[in-house]
Formats: C-alpha cells, sequence, structure tokens
C-alpha cells in the first residue's frame, strides 16, 4: 500500500498543508508485485532555510532505510528486523518483519540535492533545504 501525501504551501496564510491519497499498487508500476507496507507516522516543520521531516521507522536500522528523490516524489522505505532470541519459538506474531514506505510530492522551492539524513532509535530524520532564490531575504534600503 502506498500513501502519497502532497505538501503544497498556501499563499493567502503561508501555511504548509498536506492532503492524503492512498493506492494499491507498489511503485505505480502495472504488473508489479504488490506488497503490503505500513505507513510510518511523520512529523513535518518547516523554516525559512527549509523543511524537517521526522519519520517513525521502529525496528528499521540504518542499512535497512532507503531514502530516494524520483522525479518530483520522495520516497521513504524501510524494514524493520524482529529478532527472536536463540531457543525461542514464536508462538503468535501479528507483524514478523513490517516493511514501511511512504510517498511525498516535493515542492519545486526544495533543493533536493542537498538532503540529509539520519536515523537513530528507529527515527528517520530529513533535512530537506530551499533552494537559494526561494529562501526569504532581507533588501537593504538606502537613503537616496
Amino acid at each position: 500500500m502506498t500513501d502519497k501525501t502532497q505538501v503544497t504551501k498556501s499563499a493567502q496564510d503561508g501555511v504548509t498543508r498536506s492532503s492524503a491519497q492512498t493506492s494499491v499498487s507498489q511503485g505505480g508500476k502495472s504488473g508489479q508485485a504488490q506488497r503490503p507496507a505500513l505507513v510510518p507516522p511523520v512529523d513535518i516543520v518547516e523554516s525559512d532555510a527549509g523543511i524537517m521531516l521526522w519519520a517513525d521507522l521502529p525496528g528499521v536500522s540504518k542499512d535497512r532505510v532507503n531514502v530516494r528523490v524520483d522525479g518530483e516524489n520522495l520516497v521513504i522505505e524501510g524494514e524493520a528486523e524482529v529478532r527472536v532470541p536463540e531457543k525461542l519459538e514464536i508462538l503468535h506474531s501479528e507483524i514478523r518483519n513490517p516493511f514501511y514506505r511512504r510517498v511525498f510530492t516535493l515542492s519545486r522551492e526544495l533543493d533536493t540535492s542537498k538532503i540529509e539524513a539520519s536515523v537513530k532509535d528507529g527515527v528517520l530524520r530529513l533535512h530537506i533545504p530551499k533552494a537559494e532564490e526561494a529562501r526569504p531575504r532581507r533588501i537593504e534600503v538606502n537613503v537616496g
């Protein structure tokens, strides 16, 4: 399952809004196998410098997370690994190795070539800076 969220900016109030739309196919290509996915909860904060995004991916290590930009989409994927101690047997498990996936449509004012990503304690942190021309700047007024 793919959750696609579009982040847009309202010209009237300057507030970042998001709207979610869910589709069943993975990657949008017909004929591609479907894989059940959990939609990770995220927090998104906008500043003059860019956007900070935190995604909860419990059980996902650095080597099992995939963050990529595909066209105008930011794709976050990760697979958690649930380790079972030796000599123990799972009698009941609701989620074995969960797969997380979330897709965001990015604004053109963001500089996707400078995205910074880190993961710690199951939380993915992304910083997506605004392009220089999209950042607010102060213009000095001279006495004439």
